[in-house]
């Protein structure tokens, strides 16, 4: 997927974020009267390719990148002041700034980075891609989309985490759920449990996988009133869990994240099931989790297991 399209893939899903939330705080910035050499050594040192410059109140005064030192080394200016060879004009963000914005300045600007600047221009954080692409999920484990608009984000195509292409006919394991029969909720968690048993992984992940498959499983079965899916892929570091449906979607989030409420008929609880237990199961046990729900469209879950080294297939 193209790495403009998974910028904007995200602005949409997470337009709610600020610049604030995904930004890094740990800021290597430079005075502007240091020598440009000092600069060509903390960016090898740091391993960047780009700083902001600031004045003695730590005011954002400008940028220096490593395209200014190529151009000091080139005319025999190392040992100048960096305010001589810094570029002024800095595009810098604010804490308050959306993400469909910042997301709008690199597509631009084609910049490498973002200084996010406070009332006072003091530097109080940068934004790299890798913060948008990387970063963000670290933060938040759980993201919620419930909005009419928002449709086109209800897609089987794309990983909503990662972004990466997803063909369902190239999934390492798929089972269609039958919705009509309760009797059956749970088969595809424990026929997919088999299916890694079967591959030899760690009984741990195996589990945490069944667990929270189980969960996804059950909820398009009691609630979605539609029909469903479970697509299971395979990677070299990790496990991506789907389940999808076309069922009437969540209408409360913020009732359907506590634990313990349900929405679930009385003769469904009567069955065991509908517990209230579902997210936040799913939440406990993978390691990324994205909801998307559009009411009247379905449903699509999307979790992924990380794999440590000691939980490959034993040999």
């Amino acid at each position: 997927m193209p790495e403009r399209n998974k910028l904007s893939r995200y602005a949409v899903i997470f337009e709610d974020l600020k610049a604030g939330d995904i930004m890094s705080t740990r800021v290597v910035e430079i005075a502007a009267d240091k020598k440009i050499a000092h600069a060509k050594e903390l960016m090898k040192i740091k391993k960047i390719s780009g700083m902001p410059v600031v004045d003695e109140n730590r005011r954002l005064v400008g940028i220096i990148s490593i395209e200014d030192i190529i151009h000091a080394l080139e005319f025999n200016t190392i040992n100048d002041p960096i305010r001589r060879i810094m570029s002024p004009e800095v595009v810098t963000l604010r804490r308050d700034d959306p993400l469909p914005a910042v997301v709008d300045k690199f597509e631009s600007y084609k910049f490498g980075r973002f200084p996010v600047v406070d009332d006072d221009g003091r530097v109080c954080g940068i934004i790299t891609k890798e913060d948008i692409l990387h970063g963000i999920l670290e933060k938040f484990n759980l993201i919620y989309i419930h909005d009419q608009k928002r449709t086109s984000t209800l897609d089987t195509e794309y990983s909503s985490i990662t972004g990466e292409k997803l063909n369902a006919g190239q999934a390492n394991f798929h089972y269609r759920i039958d919705s009509g029969d309760i009797d059956a909720a749970g088969s595809g968690a424990a026929m997919l449990k088999q299916f890694l048993a079967g591959k030899n992984f760690h009984n741990d992940i195996v589990r945490r996988v069944g667990v929270a498959t189980y969960e996804a499983e059950t909820n398009v079965v009691i609630h979605s009133k539609g029909q469903g899916d479970i697509y299971f892929y395979q990677d070299e570091d990790r496990f991506i869990v789907r389940v999808v449906d076309n069922g009437v979607g969540i209408e409360d989030l913020d009732k359907a994240m506590k634990e313990g409420y349900s929405t679930a008929p009385d003769h469904i609880r009567e069955r065991g099931f509908g517990a209230g237990m579902g997210i936040a199961n799913m939440k406990r046990f993978a390691d990324k989790l994205v909801i998307l729900s559009e009411k009247g469209a379905g449903t699509q879950v999307e979790m992924i297991f990380y794999l440590p080294t000691q939980t490959w297939p034993l040999i």
